[in-house]
């Protein structure tokens, strides 16, 4: 079996964001992994602004990648999907998140988390429950209790 280090795919990515003008906020269990919280994940999600312009940056993404860019969901989702076959790796964008009224109050309290030279936005962990509990689906509930946990220490 074959294990991925998280580290060196953040930074692929933090690189392919900031080549591609891309302006995302990861989000979700990779987001809290990075706060302290003892989850793991298998994709990458993220937020950011659907515009004409950003669906041509993450066309170019996804060339950037060498992945595949999907709407898995279409049309009753947002849901954009970037599948790297090759390197396992799944990066889901949505244009809106369950609990979060809008892309700038989540970057309002997102933190930059450096990988090599370039920086991945990373949505606050009491963004990430928010949204976890107005998901209300029972795998974002078993986590609840952990991240919670994990915000009450960092606030002491």
């Amino acid at each position: 079996m074959k294990f991925i280090n998280a580290e060196s795919v953040l930074y692929q990515i933090a690189a392919a964001l900031h080549e591609c003008h891309l302006e995302a906020i990861l989000i979700g269990n990779a987001a809290a992994a990075l706060q302290g919280a003892p989850v793991t994940t298998l994709d990458f999600d993220f937020m950011f602004r659907k515009t004409p312009l950003n669906l041509k940056k993450l066309k170019l993404l996804a060339a950037c990648l060498h992945g595949q860019l999907m709407k898995p969901f279409y049309p009753a989702s947002g849901l954009y999907r970037l599948m790297v076959d090759e390197k396992g790796l799944q990066l889901d964008f949505m244009p809106a998140i369950h609990g979060i009224r809008s892309f700038a109050s989540l970057r309002s309290r997102a933190t930059q988390v450096s990988f090599g030279k370039h920086t991945l936005l990373v949505a606050d962990l009491s963004d990430i429950i928010k949204s976890k509990k107005a998901l209300g689906r029972p795998k974002d509930h078993a986590v609840l209790e952990i991240l919670e946990k994990v915000l009450r220490e960092k606030r002491k």
